[in-house]
This record gives C-alpha cells, structure tokens and sequence, in this order.
C-alpha cells in the first residue's frame, strides 16, 4: 500500500489544489485531479528527504512558542526603527554564526526560523555545515546576538532531531 500511495496527505492536497485551481468539479477535472495526487507522489518519492525522527515534541511545542513571541517582539522592534528613521539608525550586520547541528531537517527548520523572523535574514552557510551567515536588523553586541540564537534556537532544535 506504501508503494501505491507514498503520501497520502500529499495524494490528497494536490488532488483538491487540482481542483481549486480548476475551479471546476466535472468528471473531467476529478479523474486528472485523481491521477494528479495518486501518480505525482509515486513520480516524485525518491526526491523526499527520510522521515525525521522527532525525540522531544515537547521542546518542539517550547520552539514553536519562543518563535511566535520573537516574531512578535521583532515586528514591533522593526516597526518601532522604521518609524524613528534617522534618528537612531539600526546596527545591521551580516553576523557569522558558528553551528553545531548537523541534521538536515532540522538545519532547514533554523533556516525558515531564520528568515521567519523580521529583521533576519539566513544568506549563506558554508559548504560543511559549520558555520551560517545571517544579516541582522539590529545587533549592536555581535556576540550576544550568536550567544542568543544558539540558546534560542539551535540547541531546541538539537535536543528534537538530533
């Protein structure tokens, strides 16, 4: 059964997304969107990353909280500069943060984090994994900033993957 229908939530958005998009339901478009959501996956199974194997959902739940609230906090900080304009300019750098992660899934997790949050930005990370760059809206102490988003966010995210 796993063969036939490796994604079945996948089967299931790309047949209604099929639909939505045709904005028609006639037999027509239900047998393409049928065989859009049953043979894409098939097609496409061998490009899907492993399964992740989540070991602390509820630190994932702690994570998923610390991001909302600095997400928050950000918007307004951003808000709050822009409106100021020249009057105190930001401290925008491009801050080189030493990484301990490894895991695919969750280096992808830091990097939509990353650039879920206003004010920064994930622009490039060496080749061996070991080290992101990242520009920051406002960082006026460098070590700080990496000392904070390793404890904020690299280290939930190594205690759920890795």
């Amino acid at each position: 059964m796993k063969r036939l229908l490796p994604a079945p939530l996948l089967s299931l958005a790309l047949a209604a997304l099929w639909l939505v998009l045709a904005r028609s339901i006639n037999p027509g478009h239900l047998l393409l969107a049928l065989l859009a959501g049953l043979l894409l996956p098939i097609a496409f199974a061998p490009l899907r990353p492993e399964r992740p194997r989540v070991r602390r959902p509820l630190t994932l739940l702690r994570l998923a909280a610390v991001v909302c609230w600095d997400s928050l906090l950000s918007n307004c900080q951003v808000f709050t500069d822009l409106l100021r304009g020249r009057r105190r300019p930001p401290h925008s750098r491009f801050v080189c943060v030493p990484l301990e992660l490894r895991e695919p899934t969750a280096l992808a997790c830091l990097c939509a984090i990353t650039t879920f949050i206003p004010g920064s930005l994930w622009c490039e990370m060496a080749p061996d994994c070991a080290m992101v760059i990242i520009h920051v809206w406002d960082a006026p102490d460098e070590a700080r900033f990496i000392a904070d988003y390793k404890r904020r966010y690299e280290k939930p995210l190594m205690e759920v993957f890795e």
